[in-house]
Formats: C-alpha cells, structure tokens, sequence
C-alpha cells in the first residue's frame, strides 16, 4: 500500500514505482475520447471502440470552499466533470438550488464558471431519504428530487443520483427500518409492506415526474440502510418501476457485502442498468473480519483499530491492478458516464484523498487506452 511520499511527485515513473509495476510500459494516452481494441489474426470481429470515460469529483469533499474556489480547484487538479449536491444529505454547499431555479441569469453565471475551466457538469445528487416515516422528512426530500429534476433539465444533465430511501416497518413507525433478513415472518411481512406500499409507489411517481422532465436516468446509490443496498434489490426496484431505474455503481459499498465488482460492472452493463459511478475503496482488515464479521464498518480515523472495514481512497483499499480490472470492466459494457470520485476516507481526508484517487484512475486509464490502440 502505497504511504504518502509516494504520491508527492506526479510522475509516470513515481505511479509505477508504487504499483508494483502493474501499469508498467505505458505510454502518453493518444488524444480523443476513444481508442480501439486491435482485431484478431483469428477473429473476424471488427475491431470495438472504447470509450475515454472522463473522471470527475463529488463536490462534498470540499465543503469549506466556495463555489469559485471549487472550480479553480478542480481545475488545478485536471478534473475532467463534475458531480454537484443539490441536496439531502450531501447538502448544497456550491449549488444554491433554489436561486438557481428562480432567476436564468444565476443559473447562467453559475453554469459559466464551470465552462470557463472545461469542466462539463455531468450529475446532479440529492441523496436523502424520500420515503421516511417522517412526513417533514419525506416531503422536504420528495421535494428536492423535484427541484433536482427541474434543474437538471435547464441544465441538461441527464442523470441524477441518489438514494432508495427506507420507509419504516409498518404505517405507524417514526424511524426507517432497514430489513435485510426475512425471518422470524414478521420481517418477512414488514419488508413485503415497505415495497409494495412505499417505495415503489413513491418511485414510479417520481419516475414518472422525472421522465415528463426528459430525465430518465436516476441512479440509485446501493448502500445499507437503505431499501436498495445490492445489485439484486437495485434490479428489484428496476423491474417493478421501469428502465429510469439504474445503479449509482458505488463499488466501496460491494465490496465489504463480498460481490465480485467485475461481475456485477458486467451483469448490470448489459441491462443497461449503470448510470453512474462513484470511485471509492473500501479497506478489510482480515483479522478483524475474522473477529467480528463484516457488519463492524467505522467512519472515524481513531475507530481503526477496532475496525473490520472502512471506507478508503482508490487504490487504498484494492490494488491498482484490481481498479485496471474494474475501468476495463467499465469501457467493456460501453458505460457512457462518468467515473466520480468521492472521499470519505477517514485518513486521507479531504483534497489529499482526492488527489490521490485521481491519480491513480488517470494513470490506470492511460495504461488501458494505451494497451488498446
């Protein structure tokens, strides 16, 4: 695992030195947006383009700065798109959601400062929790997808991330009641009547609101907690909702539930069902998972030592030979978003973590798209 020094100097060599050699060999990637895999002496296939997949950041990871401090700053760090909270639990800190709305020449000056600096706003996020047992709750988060909707219209992003949401059990509860586990029957009963009462109601409406809005991409972050945690429940929701149902691919919550992250880029690329893609790791510590099982996650710097797992920068976690792997994976089903980094690695907080992660997604995808002219 690479330490800090390591990343110190962002150059070619230094990156191979700290993987291992995994990317060695690699060249300046050829410019454009795709490059081609060579056709086999023993194929008649023809050759397949491979798309330059751009590299963004989620803007909560620089909540003290301001909007024209988040730019340059994103600039100076060669990111490529942008991912924005417009709300919910990720907050509005760079995108004052209502203004915006309100008066076009806001929105216009506002867009600008990304465009002044080549930087496309690709995503829009408001992951809250549009089904809680708390009306207030519900209703102030139901009203944020919309606006996020409206806003994402003016803009013409297409995708826009978030969260399942988790009702209670039953119609009297106050808390979400998150039920992963069907047994005793009870459990059975109350997570049969959290799916059919709430949550697909409520996300055929606001499928359905966001589709009279051209949006028909909503990207649902599977994380625990939440009704919608795993590639199987994502599909659950897609087929009982419709195709504006997709997955917000956040590997760093897979990972630690054991999934093969080739296997599920694979399985749910062909549906057609990956809209976006968080890039965060995930780090197991096996003799904690030994100890106490997976379900032992910590979000604190001074709860490691007790910890089984814990979220981490990219290539922190997994090997950048296993993140090769995985953008392979991407650029193989054809994904037409992003890959958009999010830090919430107790460590290497902030702009370092972030820092971090881009450098080794960008060398990873210059070694690909070198490996495949």
């Amino acid at each position: 695992m690479p330490n800090s020094s390591d990343f110190s100097s962002a150059t070619r060599r230094g990156f191979l030195a700290t993987t291992g050699g995994v990317l060695a060999g690699a060249v300046t990637a050829p410019r454009g947006l795709a490059a081609t895999v060579p056709q086999s002496d023993e194929s008649s296939t023809p050759a397949k383009t491979l798309r330059k997949i751009p590299i963004g950041v989620f803007d909560p990871a620089f909540p003290d700065l301001t909007l024209d401090q988040l730019v340059e700053k994103y600039a100076s760090m060669g990111v490529e798109a942008a991912e924005i909270g417009t709300g919910g639990y990720p907050d509005n800190k760079h995108c004052p959601m209502p203004e915006l709305l309100a008066d076009s020449a806001k929105l216009k000056a506002w867009r600008k400062k990304f465009e002044d600096h080549n930087i496309q706003i690709s995503v829009l996020s408001c992951h809250g929790n549009p089904v809680h047992p708390d009306k207030a709750i519900a209703d102030h988060d139901a009203e944020t997808f919309k606006q996020t909707v409206q806003l994402a219209e003016k803009l013409d992003v297409k995708v826009i991330v978030g969260f399942s949401g988790c009702p209670g059990a039953n119609p009297t509860d106050k808390n979400p009641n998150w039920i992963t586990y069907r047994w005793p029957p009870e459990y059975a009963a109350a997570q049969d009547w959290q799916w059919k009462e709430k949550l697909i109601p409520y996300w055929k409406g606001a499928a359905k609101y966001a589709r009279e809005h051209g949006i028909r991409r909503l990207a649902m972050e599977m994380h625990p907690n939440f009704c919608v945690y795993n590639p199987l429940t994502l599909l659950k929701l897609r087929d009982a909702v419709g195709e504006e149902i997709g997955a917000n691919n956040d590997l760093s919550h897979l990972f630690w539930q054991g999934c093969n992250p080739v296997d599920v880029i694979h399985m749910l690329g062909k549906q057609g069902a990956i809209f976006h893609a968080h890039m965060k790791d995930t780090v197991l510590y096996p003799d904690k998972v030994a100890r106490y099982g997976v379900l032992n996650f910590v979000f604190e710097k001074q709860d490691l030592k007790t910890a089984s797992d814990a979220f981490r920068a990219v290539g922190y976690g997994h090997g950048a030979s296993q993140w090769k792997d995985i953008m392979r994976a991407y650029m193989e089903v054809g994904y037409d978003g992003i890959f958009s980094v999010e830090n919430e690695d107790p460590i290497l907080s902030g702009e370092v973590g972030v820092e971090r992660a881009l450098y080794v997604l960008k060398n990873v995808r210059e070694e690909l798209l070198t490996e495949m002219v």
